[in-house]
């Protein structure tokens, strides 16, 4: 096994973390008060092949294989969890939707925009009475001659208000359970009856907005469909095998962040006549801090690997989520301790990286359903 990065993977991460030190992390206050879409920091961002790492140049991608995919990713969200969000919504979640299931010319069609930024994708899966339980989805999609009628809505869609494809699943066959779903591309501003009902007020990860949707006679094209019809609910659990390395890399990305900001303050903070960070107390938080945050990074490399390597990466993925997901709570929590009382207040970034980092034990898979699915894996 080879640890190091290659060179096209240190000049990755030292472009994106350059980009992030520059224009993101100066913004990242304002942008988590204000809870707005940074749309100029997305264009800029597609602009620098950060919309569409892990896909072919064919397509208006980067070409980058899924490490280095995840180290950008875990750059952009050392620099503000919302933003990897959005980024981890579009490339993983929609962007994968379509490339693996899209045929050639909607990956042409609907694909290219999302990987040169000129788009921003969303993904339609969960509903009020359907999160971890996807069978349970009342949305449907009825076939009435070269279209479908939709009818329902969706819940937690990131993205969802600011997308110009959204990759939607409901079911057209409401009686066959699981093998009733299908999977389609919408056009929010081309199609009428897509409805954005409302937008979260969420604990953090502003900036990107998770909102409501209602479909209303909402019309699609039928080659607009993903596929075949029955095949949306295998479509959704692959694509959220590779999201969850995704979001493996944003909590290491805020890890990181409460870290670095942990042993900033460590050794400028001064009680009893020296810094902190001389006290003993103080040493083994940062050092547990950096043993948790280095273990995150090796699992979620490691689920990359088998993406790559085209072998099954089903528990490496959940393990690598799951595991970064709660140590990035872990690390956010101590960096709030070791600022002492400044840590609780909004002067500092450390209760931010904490609320951030919380988002990551529930969606995509919920820390409970991620420990199923590695059950289910070692009994099988």
């Amino acid at each position: 096994m080879d640890f190091s990065l290659s060179q096209e993977q240190r000049q990755i991460r030292d472009m994106v973390a350059e980009f992030v030190d520059e224009e993101v992390k100066p913004r990242a206050a304002e942008i988590d008060a204000e809870d707005e879409f940074p749309a100029d920091l997305v264009r800029q961002m597609g602009e620098l092949g950060l919309m569409g790492m892990p896909f072919p140049e064919e397509y208006g991608g980067a070409g980058l294989d899924y490490h280095s995919y995840a180290i950008g990713l875990e750059e952009i969200s050392r620099g503000s969890g919302g933003l990897g969000t959005v980024v981890a919504a579009h490339t993983s979640l929609a962007g994968n939707m379509l490339y693996e299931f899209g045929d050639e010319e909607q990956k042409e069609e609907y694909l290219t925009p999302l990987n040169t930024g000129e788009d921003v994708g969303a993904f339609a899966l969960s509903e009020a009475g359907a999160g971890s339980d996807v069978p349970a989805m009342t949305t449907t999609a009825e076939r009435d001659g070269d279209e479908y009628v939709v009818n329902g809505g969706k819940l937690w869609i990131s993205n969802g208000s600011v997308a110009d494809t959204v990759t939607l699943f409901a079911k057209t066959d409401p009686d066959a359970g699981r093998k009733g779903i299908s999977s389609f591309v919408v056009r929010p501003e081309e199609d009428d009856g897509f409805v954005v009902e409302g937008t979260e007020e969420k604990l953090g990860d502003k900036g990107c907005p998770t909102v409501e949707l209602r479909f209303d006679d909402l019309r699609i094209p039928a080659d607009r469909r993903l596929g075949e019809e029955g095949e949306g609910f295998v479509h959704a659990l692959k694509t959220l095998d590779g999201g969850r390395i995704s979001i493996a890399a944003r909590g290491v990305g805020i890890a990181r962040a409460a870290l670095d900001e942990a042993l900033r303050y460590a050794q400028d903070r001064e009680q009893f006549d020296r810094p902190i960070g001389d006290f003993q107390a103080i040493q083994h938080k940062l050092a547990d801090m950096d043993t948790k945050l280095q273990a995150a990074k090796l699992l979620m490399h490691r689920a990359a690997d088998r993406k790559i390597r085209g072998e099954s990466y089903v528990k490496e993925a959940a393990q690598a989520k799951l595991y970064a997901s709660e140590i990035s709570r872990e690390v956010a929590n101590e960096g709030i301790q070791i600022h002492g009382g400044y840590g609780y207040t909004k002067d500092f970034p450390a209760e931010r990286f904490y609320r951030d980092a919380k988002l990551n034990e529930i969606y995509e898979g919920t820390s409970e359903i991620l420990r199923n699915t590695i059950a289910n894996e070692l009994l099988d």
